[in-house]
């Protein structure tokens, strides 16, 4: 069994269906929900002579996050389980990766697609990406 297993969360139905399994496979572990602000995804659609532009797209992205942990953290205490959130800013697959390499992580769990942008497709880009790199397991909820 891990002792640390870190899962991705963005509010989705299947992020909350990965959030549930490892709650219920790992309850010994060391948990942790995190979400990932994507920049490219976070822009707020306001138009300048016809052109998208960001306008407060990092604050509108945190205050989103912090929905999502109190969703994640909802679902742990149900259980009776702690659970630590962190919110990291990058391309999502990438900044998955780099937490687990960094933080000593043993098993990442996430669902197989992704709440919004072109991550919806087959398995998700994202849960590809982090399978295909990952150098520990990876377990992919559908």
């Amino acid at each position: 069994m891990p002792d640390t297993v870190l899962v991705a969360f963005d509010g989705s139905l299947l992020s909350e269906r990965a959030l549930t399994y490892a709650l219920e496979t790992f309850p010994e572990a060391t948990l942790t929900a995190m979400y990932v602000i994507d920049p490219i995804d976070s822009v707020v659609d306001v138009e300048v002579g016809g052109l998208p532009v960001a306008e407060d797209w990092h604050d509108d992205a945190r205050d989103r996050a912090t929905d999502i942990h109190a969703t994640a953290a909802e679902l742990a205490a149900e259980r009776g389980i702690d659970l630590a959130t962190v919110t990291e800013v990058g391309r999502p697959a990438r900044t998955i990766l780099a937490y687990a390499d960094d933080h000593d992580v043993d098993q990442i769990v996430m669902g197989s697609h992704g709440r919004s942008g072109l991550d919806r497709a087959l398995l998700g880009s994202v849960a590809e990406t982090v399978t295909r790199r990952a150098r520990i397991p990876v377990t992919v909820v559908g």
